[in-house]
């Protein structure tokens, strides 16, 4: 089995990885709400209220606790398996091959440098709206975004260095390994190699990469920062390269909330879209394109 479905149809490949992703997900989750309900001394009822109840103590302690689960069950542990089923060297196929320490280097300075640049588009597209005829849509994506907006205040509050550091793990760690294999390790590839177009393979593990969050207000933003993920794993060829910059991006948001608080999300929501916003725009382009193009070469060279 594992040699006929490595050497498969690139498109049967995607349809097999979806149902491997959806049942890790589903066999995860279950087995980490059974452990959950002596742990945390719930019942399936309490489910329903979940929304209701996020200044509650334990009800943050067991949704920090689901988030982890998520991430191992939904992009980890998926990851893993498909790599073991379409390669006779998992590791390999996801990209786990070492890397020189100046593209580490070189990474970390090019997501401090598209801080800028993300930020940018982030108010860019926070200012976006749909034409009258689409209100109900619109009225509908603004009040998804409020949830997880008001869900990611909540896991932000932090009165100390080892929330700090937990929200590190949970918010920075996590996301940045599991979501890097299934998308840039396992997606882009499977994409690439469907339409034989490296290019369009990454575009489009960006564009699912920034829909799945389901944050319709930072889809631009964040399926910028997939593409520029997607070409530094192409270019290194190493799955190392993506999580750390991912990590370094994640990580800078969840520091800087520590630090400044709501400042920071009452001071973007503030700002509208005019010349400032160009120049700021123009001076995180002028900041990235130098290191990209010396990341580049001294890959290729």
């Amino acid at each position: 089995m594992r040699n006929s479905l490595s050497d498969s149809h690139p498109f049967s490949k995607i349809i097999f990885s979806v149902f491997i992703v959806l049942v890790s997900f589903l066999v995860i989750i279950l087995i980490g709400i059974l452990f959950a309900i002596p742990i945390f001394q719930i019942n399936l009822a309490d489910f329903t209220n979940l929304a209701n109840s996020y200044n509650d103590p334990d009800t943050l302690k067991f949704l920090k606790y689901l988030q982890i689960i998520q991430s191992i069950g939904l992009f980890i542990v998926p990851s893993f398996i498909i790599g073991y089923i379409f390669h006779n060297r998992p590791s390999v196929y996801l990209g786990f091959i070492a890397t020189k320490r100046y593209l580490i280097i070189l990474t970390i300075l090019i997501f401090l440098a598209a801080i800028p640049l993300i930020n940018s588009l982030a108010i860019i597209n926070e200012s976006m709206r749909l034409p009258n005829w689409l209100s109900g849509l619109e009225n509908w994506m603004i009040e998804q975004e409020a949830n997880a907006a008001q869900l990611t205040k909540t896991f932000l509050k932090m009165d100390n260095l080892g929330n700090l550091s937990f929200n590190i793990i949970m918010l920075g760690i996590l996301p940045a390994l599991g979501e890097e294999l299934i998308f840039r390790g396992v997606i882009q590839r499977l994409f690439a190699e469907w339409t034989k177009n490296i290019h369009l393979g990454i575009v489009i593990a960006a564009i699912l990469f920034s829909a799945l969050h389901m944050q319709f207000y930072g889809f631009l933003p964040r399926m910028v920062l997939g593409i520029l993920l997607g070409y530094l794993f192409y270019w290194s060829g190493s799955i190392w390269i993506p999580i750390i910059g991912h990590f370094v991006n994640n990580a800078m948001a969840i520091i800087l909330y520590y630090f400044y608080g709501d400042s920071i999300t009452n001071n973007i929501e503030g700002i509208s879209v005019d010349s400032s916003i160009v120049i700021y725009l123009v001076i995180g382009v002028l900041l990235i394109i130098p290191l990209l193009s010396l990341f580049y070469k001294k890959v290729r060279f």
